[in-house]
């Protein structure tokens, strides 16, 4: 029982010195650290290895390569009538045609890079079909 106690007190004399700490006064505070140790990566714009972005993207033929590649096994797109949940959904992210030609040629995460598979002018038409039809 004077265990119990002892616990007790200590449980009280934390809590208050956690009060008068000001950990527990109402006031805020932020985990966020007022100083940054190191770099963040560049952000780039070099599209020099994306060719299809090069290219004049038509969105009808890109209807095509969405089905016949296999993005509507994946993606969720209204336009495509497709209901995919393995990776984005288009009409909510809308990307935009950099973006699309990006994940397309490289792939990212659970998506395939389609480099090898499909022509760049495949890959054009497919940004093209996916930014007309989410408006990314």
């Amino acid at each position: 029982m004077r265990r119990t106690h002892v616990i007790g007190l200590l449980l009280l004399a934390l809590a208050l010195g956690l009060v008068g700490a000001g950990c527990l006064d109402g006031t805020e505070t932020s985990a966020t650290a007022d100083t940054v140790v190191g770099t963040l990566p560049a952000t780039t714009t070099d599209t020099s290895d994306l060719p299809a972005l090069k290219l004049k993207g038509d969105p009808a033929a890109g209807k095509q390569v969405f089905a016949s590649a296999g993005c509507e096994s994946c993606h969720t797109l209204a336009a495509a009538g497709s209901k995919g949940t393995v990776g984005p959904n288009l009409d909510q992210a809308k990307p935009d045609l950099v973006r699309v030609v990006t994940r397309v040629t490289k792939g990212m995460n659970a998506m395939p890079p389609f480099a090898g598979q499909l022509t760049n002018q495949q890959i054009a038409d497919v940004a093209a079909y996916v930014v007309q039809s989410t408006g990314g």
